[in-house]
């Protein structure tokens, strides 16, 4: 029988990158019941909530220790959903250049969002760009997703 949808659990996360690995440790024992796959959320799920954090943290909210990430997770029947919004001003992610591109390999930018768009089944972001939204799917039944193999 699979879960019933949950509550959104909230964070708020001091931009701090020290806080990264125990918020994001915190979330996948929130999620471990649920994806079929461990090796999904283990893997996919810490690096693409961990490069979020990191991008809010340190360009959103430009590492101001004045500053808060929210982080919403939210465990549905089929996914696993976690919002990550910082309090910049955001940014367009259609301009941050593709990491793999031969002119882009010595470029500091865009790796994390390469990383997030290559390990989760879906990543989307807000007008303003200082919120994104990484789903990973868990489906219980029939093919599943490149996540969950």
């Amino acid at each position: 029988m699979p879960p019933v949808p949950s509550e959104p659990v909230v964070y708020e996360v001091p931009s701090d990158v020290d806080c990264i690995e125990g918020t994001v440790e915190e979330l996948v024992r929130r999620c471990e019941s649920l994806c079929p796959d461990r090796r999904s959320l283990l893997f996919n799920f810490r690096v693409g909530l961990s490069e979020a954090l990191a991008n809010a943290i340190l360009y959103g909210n430009a590492d101001d220790p004045d500053t808060r990430v929210r982080v919403e997770l939210r465990v549905e029947a089929e996914d696993i959903r976690v919002r990550v919004t910082d309090q910049g001003g955001g940014f367009d992610p259609a301009a941050v250049p593709d990491p793999t591109l031969p002119e882009n390999i010595s470029k500091p930018v865009g790796r994390g969002i390469f990383l997030m768009r290559a390990l989760m089944d879906e990543v989307t972001f807000n007008a303003s760009g200082n919120s994104v939204t990484l789903v990973l799917r868990t489906p219980r039944d029939g093919p599943q997703s490149p996540s969950c193999r």
